[in-house]
């Protein structure tokens, strides 16, 4: 692969100092490093390049290597990290960032023969992951992550260390010294835990109040960069609520933070929308199960808007990575829809393979086919509705008022007994205020 490829980038790659703070900003110019096994990684390089971009740093090249089995010592072979430290030489490049997830001892000796700083994929995702965490629970989350990663790489731990621990296990520290780190990583994993189980609770007590007035929650899932932002801004501008519109931008991992927003559709029904965080191909297990508080919402929604980059060519894959992170946190088996968004990058004749059921395309940036979008969405969620009739005592004026507030009742009469009222009924409200049925 050609290690002349220069891309150049502005923003500055962050680090961190004794309390996982961001620090201030400083440029970084790097060089990318794959292992090649059993399979092509061109794909993977290419979205690398993405990861870089997201979190600010100036690519000057790249270098992949095919072999059998990664070296021990240095992950690719002696050969090939003389090569690299000669593009580093240069290409006056101070980073090296590996495709592959390496081990401490590995990052130690890549660090002592090429003379910059060595970081690998996850390293790169965590970076970018705790700059845009907004919330205190997604602060949380990657902190922890940032710990799970750590903990096994005390040992060996070379300079990227500096960047990711704030001086916790640094190069050759004494064996009382990593014993001192390893308590106090645990301990504050300890506290994270605890912290983010205040969290979980809380979200409980959110969702059964949630399902208590039944109001079904969808979920907008996808690869990274996918539009999924888009298409919850998209819904908000089309019921008036832009003032509540989230970041979006085009970029991997624009956003991270779990944001729910209420749409209330013209016919009164109601759904709460979620927007997740954006997955990528090999996606740090730390952060997986980090980010499972989070994500748990998925595992509780109603319904899945499956959102995919249409445009981009191997869209396949990004829905296989996708479904088998859904799959992880207990989501595999959810009804969704898949939305093909981007089409306005399209031509109309390439839109022909992505015709079938339950799936739609759509343009979130320009609206196009968002109203057949949310026929199908009030199809899955409110489409085993009944019309039911009722003879309400006066003195529960609440559930009159929870009836007309949710739906438009066909007929609502004073009667000497009560208030009388025919309306169509989801079946969870039909069960609820199914003591007050009369007779037809």
């Amino acid at each position: 692969m050609d290690g002349n490829r220069k891309i150049w980038y502005n923003e500055d790659m962050i680090r961190f100092d004794d309390e996982n703070k961001i620090m201030e900003k400083e440029a970084y110019t790097a060089i990318l490093a794959g292992l090649q096994l059993d399979e092509d990684i061109s794909y993977s390089m290419q979205e690398l390049h993405g990861l870089a971009e997201a979190a600010g740093v100036t690519v000057l090249g790249e270098l992949v290597q095919t072999l059998e089995r990664p070296n021990t010592a240095t992950y690719i072979g002696k050969g090939k990290t003389e090569e690299l430290a000669e593009m580093c030489c240069n290409m006056e490049a101070d980073t090296v960032i590996f495709n592959n997830e390496l081990s401490g001892m590995q990052i130690r000796n890549l660090e002592d023969r090429l003379g910059v700083r060595v970081i690998d994929r996850t390293i790169l995702i965590l970076d970018i992951f705790a700059k845009r965490a907004v919330s205190r629970e997604g602060k949380l989350q990657v902190e922890l992550a940032q710990l799970q990663y750590r903990m096994p790489r005390l040992t060996g731990f070379g300079k990227s260390l500096s960047r990711l621990g704030g001086g916790i296990g640094t190069r050759g520290p004494g064996e009382k010294k990593l014993e001192t780190d390893r308590r106090h990583i645990s301990r504050r994993m300890d506290e994270i835990k605890k912290e983010l189980r205040e969290v979980k609770n809380n979200r409980r007590i959110q969702r059964a109040k949630r399902e208590k007035n039944g109001i079904p929650l969808v979920a907008v899932v996808g690869y990274t960069n996918s539009g999924k932002s888009a298409l919850m801004n998209r819904f908000l501008a089309d019921t008036e609520q832009e003032e509540k519109s989230v970041l979006e931008k085009d970029m991997l991992f624009a956003t991270l933070d779990t944001f729910q927003r209420k749409v209330k559709l013209e016919d009164n029904n109601e759904f709460i929308l979620i927007d997740t965080v954006g997955f990528v191909s090999r996606l740090p297990h730390s952060l997986v199960e980090a980010f499972k508080a989070t994500l748990e919402e998925v595992a509780y929604a109603d319904l899945l808007l499956h959102v995919v980059d249409a445009a981009f060519e191997d869209h396949d894959f990004h829905i296989k990575v996708t479904d088998k992170v859904l799959k992880e946190i207990g989501a595999g088996d959810k009804e969704k829809i898949l939305v093909y968004n981007k089409i306005d990058l399209l031509e109309e004749q390439d839109l022909t393979s992505f015709t079938g059921t339950d799936r739609i395309c759509i343009s979130a940036k320009y609206g196009k086919n968002i109203e057949e979008l949310t026929e199908m969405i009030k199809k899955k969620l409110f489409g085993g509705r009944r019309t039911v009739s009722l003879l309400v005592p006066y003195d529960r004026g609440d559930i009159i008022s929870y009836l007309c507030e949710r739906y438009k009742p066909e007929v609502v009469e004073y009667r000497e007994n009560g208030t009388y009222i025919k309306v169509t009924l989801a079946k969870a409200d039909e069960m609820r205020v199914s003591a007050f049925l009369a007779e037809k």
